[in-house]
């Protein structure tokens, strides 16, 4: 891709993220954040009445007398993308559709004042893009989606939610994106969803959910270039490694159907929780 054709593709990236972001997020996304985080502002004398359980002790130990820690919800949030880059995101148009929903959900973010960041993985950490705010770096991130260009294939999510929990202590939103084809990382995704507000985004084609009945196939997996014969003599259903996960932070988004709908559905009713 010439840097003239990379231009008019992010251009057109962007002119549709920001159309779908009004779209979708135009009271949602603020309604469904917005207070979630609060931060430490100041210390003042206990009064009665005082929620006991934010009382300074250390201070209050120094000072002979009851002090509170006070709290301000914060003025901005700090959003992640975590982006599968697996080589079995190159089926059908799961790429495509990945790539514009984290242009649209940082389009979201930016417009919100909040700071974003991300981080591309496969079987190993990709690219890792640090918190910003700003359109040059909404562009950057962009820009980063079109032409990177993974080491590996494979798959494995434990190894980047272990290493995000590692590096971001504070809370944050993180929006995985994904199409889950892998298993044993059930120990990392709860640390993570306890530390952080988690929203899943699983990716699917149906042709990967569900087979023809009564047909033998040959599959080539995209990961590992392994060829698997199934002989399907009834209707088989794909594995789901999230089917025993809570689906209130799920999204199942499908490659035929459109994902406005879904998403607008999902914020709408995390809204009315």
């Amino acid at each position: 891709m010439t840097d003239k054709e990379l231009f008019k593709k992010i251009r057109e990236i962007e002119i549709k993220s920001n159309k779908l972001s009004a779209e979708i997020f135009s009271g949602e996304y603020r309604s469904s954040f917005r207070g979630k985080g609060i931060e430490f502002d100041d210390i003042r004398e206990y009064y009665p009445g005082d929620d006991v359980a934010r009382i300074d002790w250390n201070v209050t130990a120094r000072q002979n007398n009851a002090y509170v820690k006070q709290f301000q919800e914060e003025k901005e949030m700090n959003v992640f993308l975590l982006v599968d880059f697996s080589s079995s995101n190159n089926f059908g148009l799961k790429k495509e559709i990945i790539m514009e929903l984290s242009a649209t959900l940082a389009f979201s973010a930016i417009r919100n004042n909040d700071q974003v960041g991300a981080l591309f993985f496969t079987d190993q950490i990709e690219r890792i893009i640090p918190l910003k705010g700003g359109k040059n770096h909404l562009l950057a991130i962009i820009r980063e989606l079109l032409t990177f260009k993974p080491q590996s294939k494979g798959t494995d999510l434990g190894v980047v939610l272990n290493f995000f929990n590692k590096i971001q202590k504070k809370p944050a939103i993180v929006f995985l994106i994904s199409d889950f084809l892998c298993t044993g990382f059930e120990k990392e995704l709860k640390m993570t969803g306890r530390r952080h507000d988690l929203l899943l985004l699983r990716i699917i084609d149906p042709a990967e959910e569900r087979l023809p009945a009564g047909a033998i196939f040959n599959f080539r997996d995209l990961e590992t270039g392994e060829v698997i014969v199934v002989d399907n003599l009834r209707k088989e259903r794909v594995l789901n490694p999230l089917k025993d996960f809570p689906t209130r932070n799920l999204i199942n988004i499908y490659t035929d159907e459109d994902y406005v709908k879904a998403l607008k559905y999902f914020f709408r009713r995390r809204v009315k929780r």
